[in-house]
Order: C-alpha cells, then sequence, then structure tokens
C-alpha cells in the first residue's frame, strides 16, 4: 500500500478515558477517492476515532497514518493535510461569509491570487454570492453548513473528514450537501464521513460499523445488506405503535422496528414468522393489511448486527 492508493490506514488504533475503553484496537484502511462511511450508535466511538484521525485527540496506543503522517507523532502536519467539519457548528456568527472565508485561509496560508480563485470556488460552491456580505449567523443551517464545508476546504486538502455534517438540516439542504460530496470524491479527494442517517450511508462507498468502540463490520452497502440471512417482513396496520408492543417477546420474532408508516419485523423462518405475527396482532385486536417479506435495508443491517454484539451502550 501506498499513501496515494491508501491515505487513511489505521492499526490496533485504541483510546482508553481513564478504565473505559472508547475506540477499541480497531484497524482499516481508507481508498484514495472513496467515500468512506463511519456507522454507529450513540457512544459507538465514531467522534473518538474521528478526533484521533485529525489530530485533535491522542491514542493510548495503536497506530495510524493520514496523509502519509503520525498521528501520533506528527499531530501538526495531519492538521495542514485535511479538512475538517465536526459536528457542531464551527464558523464565527458575528462575521460575515467573506470574513470567514478570509479568515480560515490565513490559518492556513492561502493568500493572493490562491485565496481569489478559492474563495470564488466557495461562494459558487455554496451559492452565497448574494448573501457574502451577511454574518454567518443570519444564514439558513444548510448554509451554513455549506459554508462551513468551503472553508475546511479552502486550502485543497487531499482528504476531508466530515463528523455528521448534516445533522439538524432538513432533506433537501442534505441532498445537496451529499452532491457536494459525491462531485469532491470524483474529483479526487477522499472522504471520511460520519452520519446516523441511514439514508446518506448509501451514498457512500464503503461503510464502517461500530459498536461500543469496536468495528464490527466493513463493507460496501449492497454486501452488508446481503449479510442479513433471516427474513423481514414489512407489515401494515392501522396502529404501527401497538403493533410494535403486541410482537415483543414473541416467538420466532427477533426483531420488531417502525419503518415509516409500516413496521419491519426479523423472523427466524418467514412461514412460521408471518403466522406468529398474525396470531400476536389478532391477539391485540389488531389485523395487518399488508404482510410482505422485503430484502434488508441498511437500518436492518445496523440493526441485525449491532444485536449480534450484544446490542449498543445504554446512557
Amino acid at each position: 500500500m501506498t499513501e496515494m492508493e491508501h491515505p487513511v490506514v489505521v492499526r490496533e488504533l485504541t483510546r482508553r478515558f481513564g478504565d473505559f475503553v472508547a475506540v477499541d484496537s480497531v484497524s482499516f484502511d481508507v481508498r484514495s477517492g472513496e467515500i468512506f462511511g463511519f456507522l454507529g450508535p450513540n457512544g459507538a466511538g465514531k467522534t473518538t476515532t474521528i478526533k484521533m484521525l485529525t489530530g485533535l485527540l491522542t491514542p493510548t496506543s495503536g497506530e495510524g497514518r493520514v496523509a502519509g503522517f503520525d498521528v501520533l507523532r506528527e499531530r501538526n502536519e495531519v492538521k495542514r493535510a485535511i479538512g475538517y467539519m465536526s459536528q457542531r457548528f464551527s464558523l464565527y456568527p458575528d462575521l460575515t461569509v467573506l470574513e470567514n472565508i478570509e479568515l480560515y485561509a490565513g490559518l492556513y496560508g492561502v493568500t493572493g491570487t490562491r485565496l481569489d480563485r478559492r474563495r470564488t470556488w466557495i461562494l459558487d460552491m455554496s451559492e452565497l454570492w448574494d448573501a457574502r456580505n451577511r454574518t454567518t449567523e443570519q444564514l439558513p443551517l444548510g448554509w451554513k453548513q455549506r459554508l462551513a464545508l468551503g472553508c475546511a476546504m479552502v486550502h485543497e486538502p487531499p482528504i476531508l473528514f466530515l463528523d455528521e455534517p448534516t445533522s439538524g438540516v432538513d432533506p433537501v439542504a442534505r441532498r445537496r450537501f451529499w452532491d457536494l460530496i459525491d462531485g469532491m470524491a470524483v474529483g479526487g479527494t477522499t472522504v471520511f464521513v460520519s452520519t446516523h442517517y441511514m439514508e446518506e450511508a448509501e451514498y457512500c462507498h464503503r461503510l464502517a460499523l461500530m459498536n461500543r468502540g469496536r468495528l464490527i463490520a466493513l463493507d460496501a452497502p449492497r454486501a452488508l445488506r446481503e449479510r442479513v440471512v433471516e427474513p423481514i417482513l414489512e407489515i401494515r396496520c392501522a396502529d404501527a405503535p401497538r403493533a410494535v408492543e403486541a410482537l415483543g417477546g414473541v416467538p420466532g420474532v427477533l426483531d420488531v422496528a417502525m419503518f415509516g408508516r409500516s413496521l419491519h419485523v426479523t423472523v427466524v423462518d418467514a412461514v412460521a414468522g408471518s403466522d406468529a405475527v398474525s396470531s400476536a396482532l389478532a391477539g391485540a385486536g389488531l389485523t395487518a393489511t399488508d404482510m410482505r417479506v422485503v430484502e434488508p435495508s441498511l437500518e436492518d443491517v445496523f440493526v441485525s448486527l449491532v444485536r449480534a454484539q450484544g446490542g449498543a451502550l445504554v446512557g
């Protein structure tokens, strides 16, 4: 492997906080130009891993190289070689759009004609030309996120780290944001992104699933879906919340979850499971208006793999 082929290389990376192991011997590689998705429940270790890879947190043990730099010994070099956008909006609300761009450009040593070029690119990408003199606090959240993305890319880094970048953003703005990410990857930027939106995970080339500080799966979205071998029944009924309660603990039912306006019920056997579900619903005075076996979604995969690993941390 070369740095150009795998700009992020992680081996047995670990971080402890006292007796608590937040990240436990995690190993993976990220390919050049890849959109690498990082998924997991709260407390899984996603943000802690990202902070170690971006030079914001020192690993307890293990190894990591980002853009060829050691995350333990060359943290300043790592920071200069990457773009980073955190969960929380990181720009200055009392500065204008232009002032924020110029501030971040100055921090990364982007000046002169290069600054002119990058400023134009950011305003084009974020569609903020007409709002360039407005303070950031006046912008809608979706525009703020696009501006933050532009500032993270002002120095044209080869690797971009995004920690749940669209949290709280409306679906239309999220779709626009992911169009931008996809365009950057097509242009050669390696994108490392954490998200808790399953529909966003579909846009990633590969997904790493974390739970309880450990990496429990790593593959392309389609390959991950193929790992779920238990049948999944999609059920529609008049009172889905009551149906969830009625199906809890039914023999042969492994998991029940709301899925939009329907339920996804994971069962040991499709035929026996269908009978057991129908009987349990009838006992609760409910009737399924539709019941069919469906292909697993990424959310189903996620729940199945986390369940197999003992469930998510509570609290």
